[in-house]
């Protein structure tokens, strides 16, 4: 762990992998990238049904991250998430995510606890090359910060912005295709990782936040870290909802490529 700013930064060990679905607020120094976590379960409880994990590959150029929108809460989703975590371990080496996609089908939605996920989001980040490759399995589509246009959007696995991956085949799972897809980031870029209980929250009057007030909402985010970006996301949500109680888990997972040398 280092200390910078006043800010406690943890950076995963070689192998690692940390998160869980547990409160918890911190920031992390992954290879590449400056991460943020803010995973908020639904009071009264300290555990929820959001799930996230962070790893980092043994050679230290490869940063995975996993968010899903469990459905339930307790002993079930608490199980959910040490498969989760167990899986991303044994492919912790693997820059292909197909594998891991079908080892998750296997072993989660087939799961004896009866604890399936909801939505679920995937990405792997080659710090050398700066590409990202993601799998959205019916998981809200995170906020994307590009530095070069200075303009916020949702990162969707139809974005004009992919690439080409050669020789990487598809995940394909229980009939459904998971595509995989690439896209460059940039130093400075930043993504917003979220989950459901962020982009419904609700006002006073009942009126949902919903994509398109949460798009204009980044727009006013300080976009010079991840913990910035993160920590405003998460205090402008709770602004909109004012006196409104929370009626989700909330979880926000920021992260931004950092230029070579930079600090992070």
């Amino acid at each position: 762990m280092v200390i910078e700013a006043g800010k406690q930064v943890n950076r995963l060990a070689c192998l690692e992998v940390r998160g869980g679905n547990d409160l918890a607020t911190y920031a992390a120094d992954l290879p590449g990238l400056a991460g943020w976590v803010s995973c908020q379960p639904l009071r009264p409880s300290v555990k929820g049904g959001d799930v996230y994990y962070l790893s980092a590959c043994s050679q230290g150029v490869m940063t995975r991250v996993a968010l899903a929108d469990v459905s339930g809460h307790g002993d079930g989703v608490s199980a959910a998430a040490i498969r989760l975590r167990d899986a991303l371990r044994s492919h912790i080496e693997r820059w292909d995510q197909s594998a891991l996609i079908r080892h998750l089908n296997d072993n989660f939605l087939k799961s004896a606890h009866g604890v399936r996920f909801a939505t679920a989001f995937l990405a792997s980040y080659y710090a050398n090359s700066g590409e990202l490759l993601f799998t959205n399995a019916g998981h809200l589509p995170p906020l994307w910060y590009r530095r070069a246009t200075r303009q916020w959007d949702f990162l969707h696995d139809s974005t004009p912005l992919s690439k080409e991956i050669v020789d990487l085949p598809l995940g394909i799972i229980a009939g459904t295709e998971y595509s995989q897809t690439a896209v460059q980031l940039e130093p400075g870029d930043l993504l917003l990782l979220y989950t459901d209980g962020i982009s419904e929250a609700y006002d006073d009057s009942g009126t949902q936040l919903g994509q398109e007030r949460l798009l204009s909402m980044a727009r006013t985010l300080p976009v010079d870290s991840a913990i910035a970006a993160g920590e405003e996301l998460v205090a402008a949500t709770a602004r909109f909802s004012a006196n409104a109680p929370a009626t989700d888990d909330q979880t926000v997972v920021a992260l931004q490529r950092i230029e070579d040398g930079a600090s992070r």
